[in-house]
Order: C-alpha cells, then structure tokens, then sequence
C-alpha cells in the first residue's frame, strides 16, 4: 500500500521546521519513513533560495528586527518569500526514485493539486504560468513553489496564501517577479477560511493527484517513533 503520511506541528518557527525537515530527508533516504507532506504555519519570516540577491530585501534589517522577522538563506531553488500566519506552508519529504529526474512533472503535480482545490472546492480558475513557477489566479501568485532535492528525496515545498496579511509582501520582491501580484484564499471569496478544513483538502488532494491510497495523520512530538 502506498501511504501519505501527514505531519501538522501547527504554528512552528522556520529554524526548528528547517531542522526537522533535514532529519526527516535523512530517513527517508535511509527508507526509514514513508513519504511525509509537513502542513504547518510559520510566524513572519523571509527566505531566501539559491537565486535570491540583496536588492530582493525591500525592507530595512532595523524595520524586521523591530518586527521579530528573520531571514533565512536556504537552498531551495527560487528567489525571496515570505511566509506568516494565515499561510498553509507544506514541505514535501518525498522519494522520487526512478522519477528524481522528472523534476518537472512533480512540480507540475503540486501545481496541480491546488488548481484542482481551488476550483473544485471553491469554484475559483487558477492556472499556471509560462515564464513563472506556481498557481496563478489571473494576475496574481496564490501558491509560490520551491524544492531541492537531496539523494532522491525532496526537500521545502509550497506556500498557499489562505488568510495571509498580504501587506507583508511589500518587504519583499516575492520570487523575483517586479509586474505581477499576490493574493490569497481570503482576498478572493471576502471571508476568513478554517485552515483546518483547508489542510484536510490539501492532503486529500496531494492523495489523489500523486496516487496515494491512503493518508495516515502523524503526532509531530512523535513522528517518527525513536
């Protein structure tokens, strides 16, 4: 039987998230654990991926720190993001196996399983774009994507803005992209939406676009059993 295995710490500092992502990559690539999907939510912080410059910081160092933001360089592929409260963040801790140099299709099925969330759970078109990585919804970035790979095993993942305060991209050039937008889930139907539910989507429907027959929820405390 294939099987998702689904983590959700919850609201989880970047740093402590980054480390237990690496030690999960380590097992799985020891083929210790299954593949792993983390849906969590980060206070206000700033990464930074492999092609990510300076001038992609707007804002100043004293106007973060005097907001508690951090930044961290990372090496995931992409430029600058920003995650926060409101914001359903996934990293994807998967094997690929024969597929690992099918690096396209698998950002394509992550694509894929918020484009098929959004419209058949909210009837909302979202698409992708040419010359951009992610889902779009018109104009405007709703699920930002960026991954490493490791031994076969993947690393990071998305970003959907779902209750995001949107203001907070203005610290930052999200991605690189200078003349296009942001939005999120709460912009687009003008209410607040239960991240629980939107997590319950989220793993049901990665289930289904990866082929996956079942979903096992995992404690974070004590995933996986030592």
């Amino acid at each position: 039987m294939k099987r998702l295995h689904i983590v959700n710490p919850g609201l989880l500092e970047y740093g402590e998230a980054l480390e237990y992502q690496k030690h999960l990559v380590e097992l799985r690539q020891q083929e210790k654990i299954g593949d792993t999907l983390i849906l969590l939510e980060h206070p206000a912080v700033i990464t930074r991926g492999r092609r990510a410059g300076e001038k992609d910081i707007l804002a100043s160092s004293d106007a973060l720190r005097s907001q508690g933001v951090s930044v961290f360089d990372i090496d995931r592929g992409g430029e600058a993001t920003y995650h926060g409260p409101g914001q359903l963040v996934g990293y994807l801790i998967f094997h690929l196996y024969e597929k690992q140099r099918r690096l396209k299709e698998f950002v394509y099925n992550i694509e894929q399983v918020f484009i098929e969330l959004l419209e058949t759970n909210f009837d909302i078109h979202a698409d992708r774009e040419k010359k951009h990585r992610g889902v779009w919804v018109g104009n405007e970035k709703i699920t930002a994507i960026g991954i490493s790979i490791h031994n076969a095993v993947s690393m990071h993942g998305f970003a959907f803005n779902v209750n995001t305060n949107l203001d907070h991209y203005s610290w930052i050039i999200p991605c690189g992209i200078t003349d296009k937008g942001v939005t999120s889930l709460k912009k687009i139907t003008g209410r607040t939406q239960d991240m629980a539910k939107i997590k319950k989507l989220t793993a049901s429907t990665f289930r289904r676009i990866f082929g996956y027959d079942s979903l096992k929820e995992e404690s974070y405390g004590t995933y996986p059993e030592t």
